[in-house]
């Protein structure tokens, strides 16, 4: 079995904040990161398939390709977006990284061709914060 990846980079706003909760319970709880103002991270997304490279042309799958898929269904959606208002796919959850990972599996996952399969998403929140996501 081969891995291939790829790296990306996105930009997004969000706010951790309980809506049942009081302010005093979020900011206990979520600290800075509740401000009712958002805050922002700078994203780098991996997103890694496996499979067989093709014994014609000895790739796995064609990189410029595996880089238009995420960029249309995970790139665009995101940069410079808030998660909380802006991304429909977000609307109803808590928008912590661990959720939005999965997310983004969900919103990729149904557009890689079938000659490969995706195997993880790794995604940094911060450049010493990121979770691996490997499907259900």
């Amino acid at each position: 079995m081969v891995y291939l990846t790829r790296a990306e980079h996105f930009n997004a706003a969000h706010k951790l904040a309980n809506p049942n909760w009081s302010k005093e319970k979020n900011e206990e709880v979520f600290g800075v990161c509740a401000n009712e103002n958002w805050h922002g991270h700078n994203y780098e997304i991996f997103v890694t398939v496996k499979g067989k490279p093709n014994p014609e042309t000895g790739f796995l799958f064609d990189v410029k390709k595996l880089s238009t898929l995420i960029k249309k269904h995970v790139i665009d959606p995101l940069d410079h977006k808030n998660l909380n208002v802006d991304v429909p796919f977000m609307q109803g959850q808590m928008c912590s990284t661990e959720n939005l990972v999965m997310a983004i599996w969900k919103q990729l996952q149904p557009h890689i061709p079938t000659e490969v399969q995706l195997h993880c998403i790794k995604l940094y929140e911060t450049p010493r914060i990121y979770v691996e996501y490997f499907g259900e």
